[in-house]
């Protein structure tokens, strides 16, 4: 519906919006991408697992060390704990994520089916808060422990000593260099660093698990003080359930899987309603993903416990948040071992980029639709700059302290956890399926459990995940209020009817009456053109025809607007609107009328009754309220030149 000519933007303007027309159509934003990929495009489900498994792979490079804090000498069996609760648990529940939200927008977009109006958009605001703070902090969490194995390689500890923090900014700053660039190639580099990776680290598990063999001692003193410390095994399994929450670290990965799902190749006869190959190949990526990590967790926490000395897993350590890098150069030398740092540098900078095509993903799918971002969050470039200076700052506040990121990290991912399965239980209980009703209630308890823990040892998480939930939910309402008078009208389609309605007074003046309907009964519509005649000095030759508008959920901000003819009492003509807003409705129709008709139409109103203020927060909570000048406002905002705007008359 186009309404005014704008000038044509500026050459960096145009290319920070590139590709915002496109987003948010069809199966809505596809990813972090200028120009989303057409439709079933994409990249075999092992080469999509590398994408993911940066962030979930790359958590060996602090896992180890943050699990041998949190358990100490229990560090092998809390992390058996993890596994079982892992396979068991996450991956059951992001396989039926992954049929139930094929198009990436995850359980945040399931439980958003569940509730309506305000409270569904403030819960979704919850969950992108906490969203935000599981996929910010993997990209400071990464990008500080990358600074750290930078740090304390040998060959270059004096050079940059206490440099940290500076090198995680520069760190964060190319990984939102290359975003701006374009990031959908750079899967192919995923695949490389993945390979890399996971070849050099199968290196350090073999060769630590030959120490372990030929020096059997260790196992002997580990059991020995892991007996006298704790006794036997049943409290071993009891407190290692206590202290799991702090091992959360370990399922981060899941929702970026299912992030990722547009990505994924699928079938050649996937179609975007009923993609089944899409969502039989990202199961089989978050199976191989978690049977690969479960495999490499256990075995590196056994190697590192009974390998490195405690001591050393402790703030300033040689091996705290750089474990399997302290034994790649302690047995393999310094040369594999730089080797090694290079290796995980490199992955735990790409980390970020998982991260950031989660946030990508999801943040520009529901803000903008809510009204709660300017409309240019669509794009991905802007959205890079502001997340990348919101990493700036993190960095910053925890000093690219990698512990000290622990526990907010632990609790975003935690909470999509809990949600998830929440949301998968409820899913499963409306299928009627009961056995997998009880399964899927038990793992949500386990993780909301988890959660709870989580959050009583570890405060600060849930602080921090506050912080961003406050944020978000500050910007997203006065980014509503700023565009509380936008015409919010997608498109707008009148039925036979209407239009012949249109046709018939598109000859003469086109008056129309904007009614709030009550009984519809012939007196109200009487009453209403002879209030209306006497109000405006209306000649009684002149005809009208009404104009209603019924509000639906007056929380969504963005709707196509359908128009229905109607004649009631075999002489009124009526067109009745549902939309969220009756003021932004009304101005819609008047410019498509002006526009299909080459005519000004003209709408009359009666003004509402009560306290201006009061009126304006009922339009912008409920979508009703003083609508005579907040038409007229919306009108003006949408066409700035006078003689072409629709006239608004109220008396």
């Amino acid at each position: 519906m186009a309404t005014t000519e704008h000038p044509s933007p500026g050459r960096l303007r145009a290319w920070m919006l590139e590709g915002l027309s496109d987003m948010g159509k069809g199966g809505g934003h596809q990813g972090p991408h200028a120009v989303p990929e057409p439709v079933h495009k994409g990249r075999p489900w092992y080469r999509v697992m590398c994408l993911t498994g940066v962030d979930y792979f790359s958590t060996l490079g602090y896992q180890p060390g943050i699990a041998a804090l949190a358990a100490g000498l229990l560090s092998p069996v809390a992390t058996i704990v993890l596994v079982v609760v892992t396979l068991a648990g996450a991956l059951p529940v992001y396989r039926r994520v992954a049929e139930e939200s094929p198009h990436g927008e995850g359980s945040i977009s399931m439980l958003e089916r569940l509730l309506s109006f305000w409270k569904g958009k403030l819960f979704v605001l919850t969950l992108l808060g906490f969203a935000a703070t599981d996929f910010l902090i993997t990209i400071t969490l990464s990008a500080a422990d990358a600074s750290t194995h930078l740090v304390e390689n040998p060959h270059l500890t004096d050079a940059l000593h206490d440099k940290q923090v500076l090198i995680t900014l520069i760190l964060v700053a190319l990984l939102g260099a290359v975003f701006l660039k374009g990031f959908l190639e750079a899967i192919g580099v995923a695949v490389a660093l993945v390979g890399v990776y996971l070849a050099l680290n199968a290196v350090v598990v073999a060769v630590g698990l030959w120490h372990v063999a030929t020096e059997a001692h260790v196992v002997t003193d580990w059991s020995n003080a892991l007996t006298a410390e704790h006794g036997n095994v049943f409290v071993m399994v009891g407190v290692a359930l206590i202290v799991f929450p702090k091992l959360a670290l370990g399922l981060s990965g899941f929702e970026t899987g299912v992030a990722v799902m547009p990505h994924v190749k699928g079938d050649p006869g996937d179609t975007e309603e009923r993609p089944t190959g899409r969502i039989r190949d990202t199961k089989k990526l978050l199976t191989v993903a978690a049977l690969i990590m479960s495999c490499f967790l256990i075995a590196t926490s056994f190697i590192t416990t009974l390998l490195i000395p405690e001591k050393e897993f402790e703030p300033g350590g040689a091996a705290n948040g750089r474990a399997l890098a302290f034994l790649a150069h302690d047995y393999l030398g310094n040369i594999f071992g730089t080797v090694y740092d290079v290796s995980t540098i490199a992955i735990l900078w790409f980390a970020g980029a998982s991260a950031m095509a989660g946030l990508l993903n999801l943040m520009p799918r529901y803000l903008p639709r809510y009204g709660m971002a300017p409309h240019w969050a669509r794009a991905v470039r802007p959205m890079v700059i502001v997340f990348t200076l919101i990493a700036f700052l993190v960095t910053w506040i925890f000093d690219a302290d990698v512990d000290a990121q622990g526990g907010a990290y632990a609790t975003g991912v935690l909470v999509l956890i809990s949600s998830a399965a929440i949301a998968v239980t409820i899913a499963a209980h409306k299928a009627g399926q009961r056995k997998a009703t009880i399964g899927f209630a038990v793992i949500s308890a386990v993780f909301l459990y988890t959660t709870v823990v989580n959050v009583i040892e570890r405060p600060d998480g849930v602080k921090i995940g506050a912080c961003f939930i406050a944020g978000i939910i500050l910007v997203s309402l006065l980014s509503r209020l700023a565009r509380a008078f936008e015409l919010r009208v997608t498109s707008v389609t009148l039925d036979p009817l209407a239009e012949r309605f249109v046709r018939d007074m598109a000859s003469r003046k086109i008056r129309f009456i904007a009614n709030e309907p009550d009984q519809r009964d012939r007196a109200e519509y009487r009453d209403k053109i002879e209030q209306i005649r006497q109000d405006n000095d209306v000649p009684e030759q002149e005809d009208f025809v009404f104009v209603e508008v019924t509000v639906l959920d007056p929380s969504e901000f963005e709707a196509g607007l359908t128009v229905r003819g109607e004649v009631l009492h075999s002489r009124y003509r009526v067109l009745t609107l549902e939309s969220s807003s009756i003021p932004n409705a009304l101005a819609a129709l008047l410019l498509h009328v002006r526009d299909t008709t080459g005519r000004t139409p003209h709408i009359y109103f009666e003004w509402t009754e009560g306290n201006p203020f009061t009126n304006f927060l009922r339009f912008f909570l409920f979508g009703q309220g003083e609508v005579a000048p907040v038409t007229r406002e919306v009108l003006r905002e949408a066409e700035r030149d006078r003689t072409r705007r629709p006239r608004v008359h109220a008396g």
